[in-house]
């Protein structure tokens, strides 16, 4: 009960935002080991979603989302990312639709912290029809405890814009969160929530924000691999339905 209890805490006091449907992830602290590579492909169908263009942005409706994550470890408290992002679809929503860079430090594994601590800044460009605003900068604090079989992982993300109609709104708050417990020695099932209410203390109308949950399952079989799925609601107007996700990693 008090597992339970702890996952109501964290979902319930923090407000949520997705990803953009690329990369639908809650990060954890740890950071790629040094000398090592990682290759992600994270593959998103937005089963329903919007039909029309908002904002000069293509409708989600039916669209594939392929974004290719590769992550090299520097130091045992220093990785960089990059990613590709793809999107396929009819009506020309087939395309590459941009890059980022994604620079992350940890508190090394010597401080002995009660809590697993990162924190990511990832910047980068995306074409207008895919994202009206195309320049955009993430700031990703990553606080994650484990005990015995039950997982957190707290993600109080900030966001601006520096090209797009967001320009002027300063820093969105787009907090992520993730609770999954280990039913088997390879198998965790949780959810996980994304988010956005817009900018500090000038908080969207909540038929505006971003607000949905996944039910995730993670699978543990070889610490070589990282196999991630789940399928997702959205619960307000602004949010896409219904999204299926799988995100599949090898390291090197």
């Amino acid at each position: 009960m008090k597992y339970l209890c702890l996952l109501a805490f964290a979902f319930i006091t923090l407000r949520l935002k997705a990803q953009d449907n690329y990369e639908i992830q809650v990060y954890g602290s740890e950071t790629v080991e040094k000398g090592n590579t990682m290759v992600e492909l994270h593959s998103n169908y937005t089963i329903n979603g919007s039909n029309t263009a908002t904002n000069g942005e293509l409708p989600t409706n039916h669209v594939v989302h392929e974004t290719i994550e590769i992550t090299h470890g520097w130091t045992p408290w220093f990785e960089t990312g990059f990613y590709f992002f793809n999107s396929i679809g009819d009506g020309g929503r087939t395309a590459y639709v941009g890059s980022h860079i994604r620079p992350r430090v940890a508190a090394p594994q010597s401080w002995n912290w009660p809590v697993g601590v990162s924190i990511s800044t990832e910047f980068g460009f995306q074409k207008s029809a895919f994202s009206a605003n195309t320049s955009t900068l993430e700031i990703r604090p990553i606080v994650d405890k484990k005990w015995n079989k039950l997982y957190i992982s707290v993600n109080p993300t900030l966001e601006k814009s520096f090209a797009g109609p967001d320009v002027n709104r300063g820093f969105t708050f787009s907090p992520n969160v993730k609770g999954s417990y280990d039913v088997t020695k390879i198998v965790a099932l949780g959810l996980e929530y994304y988010g956005s209410t817009g900018p500090f203390f000038h908080y969207d109308a909540f038929k505006q924000q971003d607000h949905q949950l996944f039910v995730a399952t993670d699978v543990n079989f070889d610490p070589k691999w990282e196999v991630n799925g789940g399928i997702g609601y959205g619960f307000t107007s602004n949010t896409d339905k219904a999204i299926v996700k799988i995100i599949i990693g090898r390291r090197f």
